[in-house]
This record gives C-alpha cells, sequence and structure tokens, in this order.
C-alpha cells in the first residue's frame, strides 16, 4: 500500500488546524449541554424576596421589660440574693429553656462608613413615638460579623429571640449579646442569624429632634439630631479623626448654638471619612448618643458624612478681644487679689468679687494645700468632682476697671489643676454687664484669648502664669471674669485653681 507522506512543515500545519477545530466543537458542545439543563424562566431575576418571619405574638416582649431583666439581676447582686455559684450577677440572663421570648427593633446604626464595626444599633421605634408605657429605647448589640449593612441596613426591622441571650452594660451603655460570665460577649458568626431575624420592612427612620442640654441615659443607643450647632472654633483645622494626635477615635466638640451647651463628637480612625475636615459652618447634626469606651463622658456618633448638614454661614462664636501679649507688666496697680485675707472652706467674698453659681451646688472658694498639689497659701478653686451636679456653672468676675482712665493695662494671674478632665475655665470680659447676679445672663459676654489658662495635659502639681495680657486696646469699663463649666459627668470633672490675679499700667 503506497502511503502519501506530507512535509514536515505542512503535517504539522495540518496537526495545528485539527486540535483547533476540535476544540471549538468541544466549546460549541459545552454550550449547547449547559443551555440545555437550562429553563426559560431560570434566566429570570434570582428571587430576593425575604420572607417575613412566624413570630408568636405570645412570645413578643418589649424593650423595656429587657431592661428589667437587667435592673432585677443587679438588684439582686447588690442585695447579695445571688450565691458565689450563681452566674451573671451584673447582667440580666435569658435561658434557653424559658418561654420564648423575642423583641422587635430598628437598625439605626451602618458599618458602612467604618464608623461601627461588630455591632448593630437598634431602637423600639422608628420615630420619635413615646408611648408612657413602653418608653423609646435602644440597645446595642454585640456581634462578631462585619459588613452588616449588606443585610441589616439602617432603617430593618428586626426581630431578636433573647433566649440564650443576656442584656448588661458595657462603656456606659445597654448591651445585648452571649452570657460571658458576669459579662455580655459577642453573639458569633455561626450562630447570630439563629438570634437576629430580618424582617421585610425597611422602615424610614426619624430622629429624635432635641438639645444638648436635654439628653438623657433614655436616650442612649437612639437616632436623634442637634439642630443649631457647630464645631468649636478651635478645632476648625482639624480632621474628624485623622489628625496625628487621634488614636482609636477622634474627639470633636460640637456647641450649641442657643444655650453653649456641648457634646463631643466621635469618630473612628477607622471611618472612611475620618481625613476630612471637620464641617466649619453650623446647622443640624444626626447620629447616635452613646458613651465613649473608659464611659467617661457622653458622644455622638455619625453613619456617614452626609448626617451632618451645617450650611448656615454665620457661626455663633463668642467675640473675642486680643491685645497680644505685653512687654512689660505695669508699675500701677488698679486691682490685685492673692486671696490670703479669705476663709478657707468658705466662698471667696469681698474686695469687689462676685462670686456667682449659675447652675449646681459648686463656687469658687478658698483653699489651702500641701504636698504635690500645694496652693499658693490661700488660693480659689472650684470643681464639680463628685458633686452629683447635673450641670455645674460658677462665676468669679471681677469688679469694674474703667481702662479710659489710664493707658497700657495689662493683667497677670496664676492657674493650676487638679485633672480637670472633662470641665472647662475660660477668662471672660464684659463691658456692658450691669453688676447684677440678675444681669450676668443678659450681658454680653466675650472672651480674652490672650491669657494662658492651664490644660488637663500639664503636670497637676505645677502652677501657670498667664503671661502678660495686654488690656491697652480695649476701651470703656470692663469686668474680667472667670467662668467654669462642667461637662454634666461629675465623676469625670475635675478642678482648677486661680490665684496672684493683677491688673495694672
Amino acid at each position: 500500500m503506497k502511503c502519501f507522506a506530507f512535509p514536515k512543515s505542512e503535517k504539522n500545519l495540518i496537526m495545528n488546524k485539527v486540535n483547533k477545530i476540535i476544540t471549538l466543537l468541544s466549546v460549541f458542545a459545552f454550550v449547547f449541554s449547559m443551555a440545555s439543563c437550562v429553563q426559560d424562566d431560570d434566566y429570570d431575576t434570582p428571587n430576593l424576596t425575604i420572607n417575613e418571619p412566624e413570630i408568636d405574638p405570645n412570645s413578643k416582649t418589649t424593650f423595656k421589660a429587657v431592661v428589667q431583666r437587667y435592673v432585677s439581676a443587679v438588684d439582686a447582686n447588690e442585695n447579695g440574693e445571688l450565691d458565689d455559684n450563681e452566674r451573671g450577677d451584673d447582667i440580666g440572663i435569658f435561658e434557653a429553656d424559658e418561654s420564648e421570648l423575642i423583641i422587635e427593633g430598628y437598625v439605626v446604626s451602618s458599618d458602612k462608613g467604618g464608623n461601627f464595626f461588630e455591632e448593630l444599633i437598634i431602637q423600639n421605634y422608628p420615630d420619635d413615638s413615646n408611648p408612657s408605657e413602653n418608653p423609646r429605647l435602644g440597645f446595642k448589640v454585640e456581634l462578631n460579623v462585619s459588613s452588616l449593612y449588606n443585610t441589616y441596613e439602617f432603617g430593618r426591622k428586626v426581630y431578636i429571640k433573647m433566649n440564650g441571650l443576656a442584656i448588661g452594660e458595657s462603656n456606659g451603655v445597654l448591651v445585648i449579646g452571649k452570657p460571658d460570665g458576669t459579662q455580655v460577649g459577642q453573639i458569633q458568626a455561626f450562630e447570630f442569624q439563629d438570634f437576629i431575624m430580618r424582617s421585610a420592612e425597611v422602615a424610614e427612620i426619624t430622629p429624635k429632634v432635641t438639645a444638648i442640654s436635654e439628653l438623657t441615659e433614655l436616650d442612649e443607643n437612639t437616632f436623634i439630631q442637634l439642630d443649631d450647632v457647630q464645631i468649636n472654633r478651635n478645632q476648625l483645622d482639624k480632621t474628624f479623626a485623622g489628625d496625628v494626635s487621634d488614636e482609636f477615635d477622634g474627639f470633636r466638640t460640637l456647641e450649641s448654638c442657643s444655650d453653649n451647651s456641648t457634646l463631643t463628637l466621635q469618630t473612628s480612625t477607622f471611618a472612611d471619612f475620618k481625613s476630612l475636615p471637620v464641617p466649619q459652618l453650623r446647622g443640624s447634626i444626626k447620629g447616635i448618643y452613646s458613651r465613649d469606651f473608659r464611659d467617661d463622658f457622653s458622644v455622638l456618633l455619625i453613619n456617614t458624612r452626609e448626617d451632618i448638614s451645617f450650611e448656615n454661614e454665620e457661626r455663633c462664636d463668642p467675640i473675642e478681644l486680643s491685645c497680644g501679649l505685653a512687654s512689660a507688666q505695669g508699675t500701677n496697680n488698679l486691682f490685685a487679689d492673692d486671696f490670703e485675707s479669705q476663709s478657707t472652706g468658705s466662698l471667696i467674698s469681698g474686695n469687689g468679687w462676685t462670686n456667682y453659681i449659675e447652675s449646681g451646688t459648686e463656687g469658687w472658694e478658698a483653699y489651702s494645700s500641701g504636698g504635690t498639689n500645694a496652693s499658693l497659701g490661700v488660693s480659689a478653686r472650684v470643681g464639680s468632682f463628685r458633686s452629683d451636679d447635673a450641670s455645674t456653672i460658677a462665676w468669679l468676675i471681677s469688679p469694674a476697671i474703667n481702662l479710659d482712665a489710664q493707658d497700657n493695662e495689662t493683667l497677670v494671674f496664676q492657674t493650676s489643676n487638679s485633672f480637670s478632665d472633662g470641665s472647662e475655665m475660660e477668662l471672660l470680659f464684659s463691658n456692658d454687664w450691669d453688676g447684677t447676679e440678675e444681669g450676668i445672663s443678659a450681658a454680653t459676654w466675650g472672651i480674652l484669648t490672650d491669657g494662658y489658662i492651664t490644660q488637663d495635659s500639664d503636670f497637676f502639681g505645677a502652677w501657670f502664669d498667664s503671661g502678660i495680657v495686654d488690656l491697652s486696646c480695649a476701651s470703656g469699663t470692663i469686668y474680667i471674669a472667670f467662668k467654669y463649666t462642667g461637662s454634666g459627668e461629675a465623676d469625670f470633672d475635675g478642678t482648677y485653681e486661680l490665684d496672684e490675679i493683677s491688673i495694672d499700667y
């Protein structure tokens, strides 16, 4: 038999073509076989419908009842009703074998922007309805799950099966999670859907419109709105949480333009808006009212930068008087006090001083102390620490000083602190105060910006000079005020001390 032999180069070309044809036929066969297995309607949009969970109406309970379980546990522990073998002495536990108990609430947090992590914040109503029998309340739900916004988005209604869970307090707010000794731990990823069920409902969440000064513990873990607020003028050069000094979180001061009350805006250093500059204007802000990690002070947490609407260009900053620092202190005295004539333990009085307690029970008093945090003989001090006052505001105002009768006036003083923490001391002035306690709130008070007042970061045992504050650019009659303001957290606030005051020319 005669065989035809191709040249080697032509043979390779033919084999390559054959292989390509075989490969192409294989692809066609695979596509055809896959198509023959799919029905026409299998190409429709996947069914994303959420089936409403079947909840026994008799199993539903209220947020208020859940809180009461925690309160009862704490009371039992304080009264010695629990023995050493009983767990959960400071948490309320819902046993797995007790009657089924389910709460329903609405998600008001979102971890999409990175400002929340492994937690859901839920409240019992989508709006500010407040039936007296079941008030508006919120819980933090601890979860070992991230990217929750994909399935538990803002406004999503959820049902939480409490059996097998516990309620307690963590970082100052009420939390729900798995019992872990005497604490509340995270619900783990493999089990969280056994406890948290999604409803088909996504509600429109209406924040409670309130004022900083009106916030209470009942507002914690709920969605609120503050109107007519701004970032403190001394923080306008900062970002939300992207500054070098920001560790874990950035803290910025929100201040009310209506009553001068303040609240801390807390932003995680993992938030996607952390490096954006803080808003420069004035307006409204929505967020979740909470506590800082150490439970030292109250904070507001926003879900996204879009929760802030500051569009009013007219900020409400106080008037400032700044003549700079003088090169030398005047040699002729107009007013002075070293408090040596005051009676220790008593409120500062005499020498033209007005010692006014605007809020709370604490005023400027004379004291004497040795040791590390020594006074300068007899000094003046004020502080709200452990006062139990919800608000502490105290004024120490000088007598009237006529700046038109001479030139080149100066002011000096010294300050110290005993861990001032959340409290604040301001150096203020007024040209229109009428000299009465009743007229203090009606007067216009500005800030003397050049005098140094000790900071909380300063060593508590040292006294700090104000510098020689130049008053020569001011005119008319002036009153000098040292104003103390507590944060409203009496267990967190500290004390300021004042001495060696002298106004000269």
